[in-house]
């Protein structure tokens, strides 16, 4: 369970080995609590092994970007697990790191639909109808090989079979993959941002690297609050691939940039996350069209006053 990634400048961890459930309760707690750009958990098994179903100890870890204040850390933490156990809490010092580097060690070419997502090492892999792209490693998040990117693709791939979105804007664009799929599907530009500056850069190299350097040029934005991104009523589809807590409060600000009749694609979504997502739209007038449920990741397709939802196969 990894909920965002190490912040770029991640330079001070915790740690706190206990069971499953203390570790999935504090990773909750921590992405409810702390800003995602700063600060991400995971929780995963101590030594896992498929060799043997034998339950062992959870390790659960936060990453923070600046110094965190170990005693109000304690304190939250005690809150889920209680003083005793929060009083284990280690904390430490890690190394700049290439995250999506490390990511990617060992992983093949993701395929989603028509899509084909691939490093360097796989180029031999694609085929002559593939919209192929080369995401370089860098220190920004969206890859491709995780199931929200995957499930956002899979929909776009969809979306594209019955028409083809004249503005097209994606929040969140991290290492900017599906920004970079519709620029590439559309050969059009697409508008996309993303509150990490790194995650920038590391989408407008893949842009260039992948020869859509003129059709996409991210900005650094929160949300869609950036001059180039938030035109009122402009958009036929919005994709944003974060988190639950982001995307709750993005429905306000987003939902006026979509054009009539226009798509949501929303991800970053565990399956308990859903119900409070789909409020937070469905004041703005949104209803769930169709969900796609991957790796334990949910993503979903947003209409205003959408038909009931329709069963995917799997993928």
């Amino acid at each position: 369970m990894l909920e965002g990634l190490p912040p770029n400048n991640a330079a001070h961890v915790m740690r706190l080995k206990c069971d499953e459930a203390q570790a999935r309760s504090i990773a909750d707690l921590v992405v409810e609590t702390f800003d995602p750009a700063e600060t991400a958990a995971a929780a995963f098994e101590e030594n896992a092994s498929t060799a043997s179903w034998a339950s062992t100890p959870w390790m659960v870890e936060v990453y923070f970007g600046h110094a965190p204040d170990e005693d109000n850390v304690r304190a939250l933490v005690a809150c889920a697990v209680g003083e005793e156990l929060a009083g284990r809490i280690a904390f430490g010092r890690v190394e700049k790191k290439d995250w999506v580097a490390s990511a990617l060690e060992g992983l093949s070419a993701v395929r989603a639909g028509r899509f084909l997502v691939h490093g360097g090492h796989d180029r031999e892999r694609r085929r002559p109808n593939d919209i192929a792209m080369e995401i370089e490693a860098a220190l920004a998040f969206g890859t491709g090989h995780h199931g929200t990117t995957r499930g956002c693709l899979l929909f776009l791939d969809d979306i594209l079979k019955n028409r083809r979105p004249r503005h097209v804007l994606d929040i969140g664009c991290g290492a900017g993959t599906l920004a970079l799929a519709a620029a590439l599907a559309l050969h059009t530009p697409v508008a996309a941002g993303d509150i990490d500056a790194e995650a920038v850069a590391a989408a407008r190299k893949n842009a260039v690297l992948n020869g859509a350097g003129p059709w996409l040029r991210p900005v650094v934005a929160k949300g869609a609050a950036h001059p180039a991104l938030n035109a009122k009523g402009r958009y036929d589809l919005i994709l944003a691939n974060i988190l639950a807590k982001p995307l709750r409060l993005l429905a306000r600000s987003a939902s006026p940039l979509l054009a009539p009749g226009g798509d949501v694609v929303l991800s970053g979504l565990l399956a308990r996350d859903v119900p409070g997502v789909l409020s937070a739209w469905g004041a703005q007038g949104f209803a769930l069209a169709r969900r796609r449920d991957l790796d334990g990741w949910a993503t979903l397709l947003l209409r205003r006053g959408g038909a009931a939802p329709r069963p995917l196969p799997c993928d």
